[in-house]
């Protein structure tokens, strides 16, 4: 029975179970429960925890979801490489719906969303100059190109408060920003996994164009949901073929992420 995990997997809006043969773990966070019981198993020889962000019944809204607790129950269970499979609107015209987004930047919209574990001892400045692992990345892009997706290989994410969609007007303006992709829960997931010193890799799956696109016609979260469910079985199958592909001795920057700084609680080792 499996039950600490390496790599942690964060399922998205139709992603809300990955691993067969799987230990379901509750975990107790000081930030509340979950969204749902942590499951842990392997993909081929790496262990691997498992956890729906919305929750198994799609329960939370985008700006809703238990993020402090989330990553510290993947943390605690020995997690240090996320990757984060989601649904996105593009921003551009050439990028259409099926197109996977391994972004290399983001820009936070959110409104009123706790960012961070470091809120109420003392000031604490942790560097996201650069948010996503550059190893997680290249381990995503290479086994995406391998497999035959449409793929841009970097990108910039904004991520909005939600539970809404952009008006068309707030769209033109993420385009003209020069912004690749839009999507509600990015952040502060990942600024988070770095509080923790956890590589985070986001796996963005077009679903749409966004409203104020050219192509775009507005879409409905029934719509996306659909879309997603129609491509579940391939993005599963990239997951688990991009589990694989990350390295077993973290060599990036992000395990660093913490020198000199102490966290502001403890962790299960």
């Amino acid at each position: 029975m499996v039950t600490r995990a390496d790599i942690g997997v964060i399922g998205g809006s139709g992603f809300y179970s990955l691993l067969d043969d799987a230990t379901e773990i509750e975990v107790a966070t000081p930030y509340g429960p979950p969204s749902d019981v942590v499951t842990v198993g392997r993909i081929g020889e790496r262990p691997v925890a498992f956890l729906p962000r919305h929750g198994r019944d799609h329960r939370f809204p985008p700006h809703r979801i238990p993020y402090r607790a989330n990553l510290w129950a993947l943390r605690s269970l020995g997690v240090r490489q996320v990757l984060a499979p989601s649904a996105v609107g593009s921003l551009r015209p050439e990028l259409g719906p099926g197109t996977l987004v391994v972004p290399d930047q983001l820009v936070d919209r959110t409104s009123g969303r706790v960012q961070t574990y470091y809120d109420t001892d003392g000031v604490v400045h942790v560097a996201f100059a650069d948010p996503y692992c550059p190893a997680g990345r290249a381990a995503a892009a290479s086994t995406a190109r391998s497999t035959g997706w449409d793929l841009a290989d970097n990108g910039t994410l904004v991520v909005i408060e939600g539970p809404r969609f952009s008006t068309r007007a707030e769209s033109r303006w993420f385009t003209a920003n020069g912004w690749t992709i839009v999507g509600m829960t990015g952040f502060p997931e990942s600024v988070l996994a770095r509080e923790l010193a956890m590589c985070y890799t986001s796996l963005s799956l077009v679903t749409d164009h966004d409203a104020g696109v050219e192509a775009g016609e507005g879409v409905t979260h029934e719509e996306v949901l659909a879309f997603f469910a129609t491509n579940i079985a391939r993005m599963r199958s990239l997951v688990t073929d991009v589990v694989t592909a990350l390295p077993l001795d973290r060599a990036c920057p992000c395990g660093n992420a913490l020198d000199g700084i102490k966290l502001p609680f403890d962790l299960p080792e």
